[in-house]
């Protein structure tokens, strides 16, 4: 029997691409923030209750990281308490739950990639509200999984990619942070890379052994590392080769790029509220162990996000 599924966030990049492709795995039920107040825990659980799903996946997170500085309360309730929330319900009626979290987690100290069992130090109140999700659902003892992702972007609404497609048609000059380092993941490969994992466990025949061995934490993020700056030339470079999509279109308001230079700076000469993790590299190794999963170079990604039209929710 195919199991029914909540997923919450359906509006967001994440969410939209989940949307996609989840009916493959069973039924789902998607929320958006109308339907669905995270700040609300009672809310939370009234749905959860109603629908009584197999299977939570809480796509929805706040995510402005300047603004959670100055409203850390609200971003608490959301990447927090409403996790929290959720796994509890998730282990009263036998239901799992699949939940994103994030490189800032990490401070950054590191030069290598992080791995799971690293020691968390969130520098920003994000990266601290989120953890706390985390360790909400860690200790709720409901069956999960936990996928850290980083520098996401994706086709459609607020991103990176997007913003600097928009920036490269209003200037000739971009300047692009050289100094912190990450993994550039496209939601649809984090999408796709849930699923996948997801499927192996419904497949799993001895019912009482499809968690035991799953549930934990896993980093879900490109192969390889680079800089924003890097990634800003990349985009540049991938859009002078391909500009047809609806989605570029969109992005650029059918307008031509002014770009002529992209200069690199300092994270020093960028100040912004929140501090950003210099290194936030993501070691996939458990994900590909357990799950035979790995996803594709930054790069692949990258050129794949601009190759392919990617479906847009009706």
């Amino acid at each position: 029997m195919k199991p029914k599924i909540l997923l919450t966030g359906k509006n967001g990049q994440l969410g939209d691409d989940l949307q996609q492709i989840l009916p493959g795995l069973g039924e789902v039920i998607a929320t958006d923030r109308e339907r669905l107040d995270l700040s609300r825990p009672a809310d939370i659980r009234n749905l959860i209750r109603d629908v009584h799903p197999d299977l939570i996946v809480n796509a929805a997170a706040y995510t402005a990281v300047d603004q959670a500085e100055k409203d850390e309360a609200l971003a608490r309730a959301i990447n927090s308490d409403a996790p929290a929330v959720m796994a509890e319900e998730a282990k009263k009626i036998g239901a799992a739950l699949v939940h994103y979290s994030t490189d800032y987690v990490f401070d950054g100290a590191k030069n290598t990639p992080y791995a799971e069992n690293d020691l968390p130090n969130p520098i920003s109140a994000y990266g601290r509200t989120k953890l706390a999700g985390e360790q909400a659902v860690r200790d709720s003892g409901a069956d999960h999984l936990i996928f850290r992702t980083e520098w996401v972007y994706s086709t459609r609404g607020k991103n990176f990619l997007l913003t600097i497609l928009r920036l490269a048609t209003q200037r000739e000059e971009l300047r692009i942070v050289r100094d912190q380092v990450g993994a550039p993941t496209w939601s649809r490969e984090i999408a796709g890379a849930t699923v996948k994992a997801l499927q192996q466990i419904c497949n799993q025949t001895d019912q009482t052994a499809r968690w035991s061995k799953r549930s934990g934490t896993y980093h879900v993020t490109a192969a390889g590392e680079t800089t924003w700056y890097q990634f800003t030339q990349a985009i540049l470079q991938e859009a002078a080769q391909s500009s047809n999509s609806a989605w570029f279109q969109a992005a650029t308001n059918g307008k031509e790029l002014r770009t002529r230079r992209v200069v690199p700076i300092t994270t020093a000469e960028y100040p912004a509220p929140a501090r950003r993790p210099p290194y936030s590299v993501l070691s996939n190794a458990r994900l590909n162990r357990v799950f035979g999963i790995q996803l594709l170079d930054w790069r692949e990604q990258l050129h794949k996000a601009f190759s392919v039209n990617p479906p847009r929710t009706p």
